[in-house]
């Protein structure tokens, strides 16, 4: 009796294990392309670091012209005041 709960469990923790690899396998291929998008950011919802602070979230004003999020791509051209950045900081 024990023998059989131990094969259903392993049955069973197999079919869960194959259904995770699977999805993660979806997930990557579905990642959008995205853009660094300057200028439209609240304060303290910024995603990295600038000429005057080091970490995510550090922006003390509104809209700062060096603070940026993560878009999916052609977002950021539709959005009044964004401005794309390249990806070494500098704005395109």
């Amino acid at each position: 009796m024990s023998q059989n709960k131990l094969l259903i469990s392993a049955a069973i923790s197999g079919v869960l294990a194959l259904g995770t690899v699977g999805v993660t396998n979806a997930d990557e291929e579905k990642k959008p392309e995205t853009e660094r998008c300057a200028g439209i950011v609240k304060a303290g919802m910024n995603d990295c670091g600038t000429s005057e602070h080091a970490c995510a979230g550090m922006s003390e004003e509104d809209y700062g012209p060096e603070e940026w999020i993560t878009l999916p791509k052609g977002t950021c051209d539709k959005i009044a005041g964004g401005t794309v950045m390249e990806d070494d900081g500098m704005k395109m």
